[in-house]
């Protein structure tokens, strides 16, 4: 089975690495991130005042799984399911709903600490490597 990272989760990678590296031994080379969880941890890395550190974790992080780009049969995807929730009044923020895209596109398990946002999605599984 493989799986597709959240942002939630790969924060949680580099605040304390040996608390999901038996994850990430466990599903090696079938470990995903969609390149908008990218930006989200590059984001987080610039907002500091000294983003050396955690650029050089994300450096690490992508010797540890495989990217995969928010193209058009995502952004396709992303538009079915952001159309259909807003029909039924569910909202969802964007990014979310792009990374859940990702994982349909790709036929992924997403993992996630973030799951009642993600909840709504039809058809998405979802995973929490977290939860206790």
């Amino acid at each position: 089975m493989s799986h597709l990272l959240d942002t939630n989760i790969c924060v949680a990678h580099f605040r304390r690495p040996g608390g999901l590296a038996h994850r990430f031994m466990q599903y090696g080379g079938g470990l995903f991130v969609p390149t908008i969880v990218l930006g989200e941890l590059y984001a987080g890395a610039y907002h500091t005042t000294s983003p050396g550190p955690l650029h050089q974790k994300i450096t690490d992080l992508l010797n540890d799984v495989h990217v995969l780009d928010f193209d058009l049969s995502c952004a396709e995807q992303f538009g079915r399911i952001r159309g259909s929730l807003l029909q039924r009044g569910i909202s969802v923020p964007i990014p979310d709903l792009m990374i859940a895209a990702v994982a349909l596109v790709h036929n992924l398990t997403l993992v996630t600490h973030n799951t009642a946002d993600f909840h709504n999605v039809p058809g998405l599984r979802l995973v929490d490597w977290l939860a206790r």
